[in-house]
């Protein structure tokens, strides 16, 4: 999320036929890493297809711009698998400590230091038993650097069966304990005598009563948000205490800062009869978000392309992160959905925004650059955000009205002061850069970009 520089690649045309914005090599990385969910189709474009285009480009730019992206990816856009294939491929290009270092941010938790091997051997085409001499030297002081970080219970969570188990990622890469309290449980991990850890996966795999272990979790602290969130219509089956559970929700313990706003329509989805406590969490989250000053005219995109889902096992779509974004906006905004027309909706928050912004038109085509002309026209604002997939029509489309001039260009029209695109999809090609500053991704971390970019713009 930064503020564009001279563009140099990636003239053409969208998915959609609208004259597309040319990029830099670093722009062009970062569309297609900040909205990507590894090896999953998108829309337009296959999984493979966007992996091999993020390798091709990661490998063209300096290590320390890699490792600036792979971190940002993980720590503010709170994506797991494609840091670790960003990692991956600046452990071929890169030099000296900024791979360890930056294998050392990425690795969050004790399952990511196997599944970085993991797709390491993927993109070497090797084997688990023959990744070793894949491995350099600072890859290999980066996953040992990682190894430290994770205690007891976190090492028996994801000591998993696997095509590379933690055991063996310890043996590869050497890694030394802290101290010898960390010796002790290295070897009990390397002889499968880790402390069973106090989980739900573990206790209903071992048969355990499904309402007890999720009241007795719940109570004890130990169930983390997300895996609240998730587990909902699970609890509900169970006949869980449902006060237990909606004050859980709206307590917002154990790592709520990490999950992404769309989650909250999931859960919403899974639980109905849970949706004013999701509500209110996710209010309250809204609440903690910093308040952008003047109007803000906010354009949520709901074409068809906008449906498809972030995952296959997923039944959450483009629309739900951006329709999400769209609603946690804190401050005076007017709110308008586009894709054939353009409509505006009550700039309600929370569930409220986002049911209103799916509910406002037909999903059909993407003519963003109409749009964004009509606001110009009839709506005074200090800032307009787009949340799209920017896979733009062509222009002057009219919506069955006319516009006085005529759209003809990329950056026209743009924003009549402050213009900020927002990115949740990873196509190749986009139309939000030139004028406009283009941010990528779909966590709360893209709106707190656009504060932090208008106080060192002052």
């Amino acid at each position: 999320m930064r503020k564009n520089v001279k563009a140099a690649i990636n003239h053409g045309v969208t998915y959609e036929g609208g004259k597309a914005a040319p990029m830099t090599v670093e722009q062009a990385l970062r569309r297609s890493v900040m909205s990507c969910l590894l090896w999953e189709n998108e829309f337009y474009e296959d999984g493979e297809e966007i992996a091999g285009r993020i390798m091709k480009l990661a490998a063209q730019l300096p290590g320390q711009t890699v490792a600036k992206i792979a971190i940002e990816a993980r720590t503010q856009g709170n994506l797991r698998h494609v840091p670790l294939l960003l990692v991956s491929v600046l452990a071929k290009s890169g030099k000296g400590a900024v791979v360890a270092d930056t294998i050392a941010a990425v690795v969050q938790r004790a399952d990511e230091l196997t599944e970085l091997l993991a797709i390491h051997g993927k993109l070497n085409k090797v084997t688990p038993d023959k990744i070793k001499p894949t491995l350099s030297a600072q890859m290999k002081k980066g996953l040992a650097r990682a190894f430290t970080k994770f205690d007891e219970y976190q090492l028996a969570k994801y000591n998993r069966d696997g095509a590379v188990r933690l055991r063996d990622a310890l043996f590869l890469v050497h890694a030394k304990p802290k101290d010898k309290a960390q010796g002790k449980l290295w070897k009990q991990m390397v002889d499968d005598e880790l402390k069973v850890p106090d989980t739900w996966e573990v206790g209903l795999s071992g048969g355990a009563d499904k309402r007890e272990t999720f009241e007795r979790l719940i109570r004890d602290g130990k169930l983390g948000y997300l895996a609240l969130l998730r587990n909902l219509r699970n609890m509900i089956g169970a006949d869980c205490d449902i006060d237990l559970v909606r004050k859980a929700i709206v307590a917002r313990k154990g790592g709520a800062q990490r999950v992404l706003p769309f989650r909250y329509i999931a859960a919403a989805r899974a639980a109905p009869q849970l949706e004013p406590a999701i509500d209110q969490a996710l209010s309250e989250a809204i609440g903690e978000m910093p308040v952008l000053s003047g109007t803000t005219a906010v354009l949520v995109d709901v074409s068809s392309s906008m449906e498809d889902k972030l995952s296959g096992k997923s039944d959450m779509s483009r629309m739900d992160a951006a329709a999400a974004l769209g609603a946690i906006i804190n401050g005076d905004t007017r709110l308008f959905t586009f894709s054939n027309g353009l409509v505006e909706v009550p700039p309600r928050r929370g569930m409220a925004g986002v049911d209103a912004i799916k509910r406002s038109q037909p999903h059909g085509g993407t003519q963003l650059f109409d749009a964004v002309a009509k606001v110009n026209r009839d709506v005074h604002y200090d800032r307009i955000i787009v949340i799209t997939d920017e896979q733009a029509a062509g222009p002057n489309v009219q919506f069955g009205y006319r516009i006085q001039g005529r759209v003809s260009s990329l950056q026209d029209p743009v924003g009549k002061t402050k213009g900020y695109m927002i990115n949740v999809a990873s196509a190749q090609r986009g139309v939000g850069y030139g004028r406009w500053v283009h941010i990528d991704g779909f966590s709360e971390a893209v709106l707190k970009f656009i504060i932090e970019y208008e106080s060192n713009d002052r």
